[in-house]
């Protein structure tokens, strides 16, 4: 009886193990023949002046999209977006709104570099508005979208601005992190801006990278090589008078790893940053933003 009990015993372990290999097998087998959980998350946020300062004046988040408000001191109030997914892929959808009522003043950041994972199937697409009021500043300075091989996104950025309203937007993209090794051979990417002011077009821009972007960076009309790339957007009434400004805080970044332009025109500024490095980017991002402020940037940024 021992001897039998002790057979059974060993039996049952030997089966255990193989059930669990073989449902290791039919859970990825599966995977590709059904609906996966997404992403899907929502975010609205809308400030107003109260007492003399920008205040919180509606809120809604659902999802894995959140928004945290920070204590500032002697700054702008300052929200910070949180995509506690961790990342984006085929599929995943996110959208964001922030609103400012006349006068008030804040910055949107976010808490981490957004990134875009390997997808299986579909496209990953985030979709941000904006509505600013008549003297009301938007300061819109996410930290970096990192593109993984075979990612899929599409982003859409739209802005609805008031004649005296002031919008500051940058977005920043790296393809691979060149500190860990890993390139980026096949990649989607669709990033298209309008802005509007007083419900006329005035700024459009429209960016589609699809295939290996060691190919179609290459070019001196392009990146010549570089993977990493900043598009800064000034919409406010000042925007022209600011250029030499832009330009001198541009001239000091060191042109061995970073190149850089800017150009002002009918009401606003763009610049353009490209480097081979996304810490290189970073840093001349920090740089140019303190400087063209007068203004250090959110915490978040320091982490």
């Amino acid at each position: 009886m021992a001897i039998g009990r002790r057979t059974t015993i060993n039996r049952e372990a030997w089966e255990a193990r193989n059930f669990m290999y073989d449902a290791g097998i039919a859970s990825q087998s599966a995977a590709s023949t059904r609906a996966m959980q997404r992403v899907n998350g929502r975010a609205r946020a809308g400030f107003r002046v109260s007492g003399g300062s920008t205040r919180l004046a509606d809120l809604y988040q659902s999802g894995s999209a959140k928004i945290r408000l920070p204590k500032v001191y002697d700054e702008p109030t300052t929200a910070v977006l949180i995509n506690t997914a961790g990342g984006l892929t085929g599929g995943d959808r996110l959208s964001l709104e922030f609103a400012l009522d006349d006068g008030a003043h804040a910055i949107v950041t976010s808490q981490a570099a957004e990134r875009a994972y390997r997808s299986q199937t579909g496209t990953a697409k985030v979709a941000a508005k904006f509505q600013v009021g008549a003297r009301a500043t938007l300061e819109w300075l996410p930290q970096e979208t990192i593109l993984f091989d075979a990612s899929n996104l599409s982003r859409t950025i739209e802005a609805e601005l008031a004649e005296e309203a002031s919008l500051l937007m940058l977005e920043s993209v790296i393809l691979g992190r060149k500190a860990m090794g890993e390139k980026v051979r096949s990649v989607f990417f669709r990033d298209s801006w309008r802005i509007r002011r007083g419900g006329r077009l005035v700024f459009a821009d429209e960016v589609r990278l699809e295939g290996d972007p060691y190919d179609f960076l290459s070019g001196p009309a392009t990146a010549s090589g570089n993977l990493c790339v900043a598009t800064l957007l000034d919409c406010s009434p000042q925007a022209e008078d600011r250029l030499s400004l832009a330009r001198s805080l541009l001239d000091a970044l060191p042109a061995d790893r970073v190149r850089a332009a800017a150009s002002a025109w009918n009401g606003q500024l763009i610049a353009r940053l490209t480097a081979a490095d996304g810490q290189d980017l970073r840093t001349a991002l920090m740089s140019f933003l303190t400087g063209y402020r007068s203004a250090s940037l959110p915490r978040v940024w320091h982490c």
